[in-house]
């Protein structure tokens, strides 16, 4: 019998591998909000380990975030930059303080973020004409 763990890494491999553009975005934010929620009910909860770990892979996120961004792609893109750049160093403010008001405060401009993405990745697929098999 398969190992359970491999056969989930497996699959959410295959899911980044085979996933759009505009999917691999959503995904990435969806995941910066959850390490964010996280790890601020972690330091609510005075779990340090916790909301460490997440806040690093926040901060990785939006790292990665950064570096797949084509700031001259379109005219907001730069300001976008900032904003990423902004959260980053918020998410080392929140981890070095160990404060859930910080962590708050950088989900309240990534979700609205998120959100906004979702809606422009399903406004581009239902655009795209459906293929049709032979």
């Amino acid at each position: 019998m398969a190992n359970p763990q491999l056969l989930r890494d497996r699959y959410v491999n295959d899911a980044i591998e085979t996933a759009s553009p505009a999917r691999l975005l959503t995904m990435l934010l969806d995941r910066l909000c959850l390490d964010l929620e996280i790890a601020e009910r972690a330091l609510d909860d005075h779990d340090l380990a916790t909301a460490s770990r997440r806040l690093v892979h926040a901060q990785d996120i939006v790292i990665e975030l950064q570096s797949s961004l084509d700031t001259s792609a379109w005219a907001g893109a730069p300001q976008l930059a900032q904003l990423y750049a902004f959260v980053f160093r918020r998410t080392i403010d929140a981890n070095v303080a160990k404060d859930p008001a910080i962590v708050a405060e950088c989900r309240r401009i990534m979700e609205p973020l998120r959100d906004t993405w979702h809606t422009a990745a399903r406004l581009h697929q239902a655009d795209q004409p459906l293929s049709t098999s032979a």
